[in-house]
């Protein structure tokens, strides 16, 4: 490994839903973090003519798709989203995929010595804790705040509790995490416990 290789941080940012992880995610990019977000490489490998789009239509019907031939992103989370099988079928389908071009990611930014945070909100649900990282971060809130934000995007309570007790619980979570990441405050208190744990991460090494 050379030194611009050895000097690289990488890390894994996950956290429970509405958490602050995308908070995180631009506050390190104001560090001079490269930031990627599992999220979106999953919507573009699922995209009309792609290898996962064609499994997913497969294996879903053509219901999830809107009037422009790309897959509904809201049709197929509610196909999805209150049936365990149906989810993990489509977990099945979707994340090696993303695994392969995000092990691709940290490999070109560990190449060009740029340091880089990968947001993956099902970062152990997936299994990708054993990907290059330097660290796994876990950005946590507190339950009042969790159902404020979600309350906020047009959620019900109900609907809210769903998506929380969807994903494994935040105190799962921090164990597994190298770091955790508290976001109870303000964002400039957000942002001195990140600059605080990259300070450390950077020490442990």
């Amino acid at each position: 490994m050379s030194n611009k290789e050895r000097n690289v941080v990488v890390l894994g940012v996950t956290g429970g839903i509405a958490c602050g992880k995308s908070e995180v995610g631009r506050i390190l990019e104001g560090m001079g973090f490269a930031v990627c977000d599992a999220d979106h490489v999953a919507h573009d490998l699922m995209k009309k003519g792609t290898p996962v789009f064609k499994q997913v239509l497969d294996r879903f019907g053509t219901h999830i798709l809107s009037d422009n031939g790309e897959i509904s992103r809201s049709t197929l989370g509610e196909t999805v989203f209150e049936n365990p099988a149906q989810r993990e079928a489509l977990n099945r389908l979707v994340h090696p995929a993303v695994r392969e071009s995000l092990k691709q990611w940290i490999s070109e930014k560990r190449n060009a010595g740029e340091n880089t945070a990968i947001l993956i909100p099902l970062l152990f649900e997936s299994g990708m804790q054993d990907l290059d990282w330097d660290a796994v971060v876990c950005v946590s809130s507190c339950e009042k705040d969790v159902f404020q934000r979600l309350e906020r995007r047009g959620l019900t309570r109900e609907e809210a509790e769903k998506r929380v007790h969807s994903q494994m619980s935040l105190a799962e979570k921090e164990k597994l995490a190298d770091h955790v990441v508290p976001n109870h405050g303000t964002l400039g208190e957000l942002e001195l416990a990140i600059r605080k744990t990259v300070e450390a991460i950077v020490g442990e090494r």
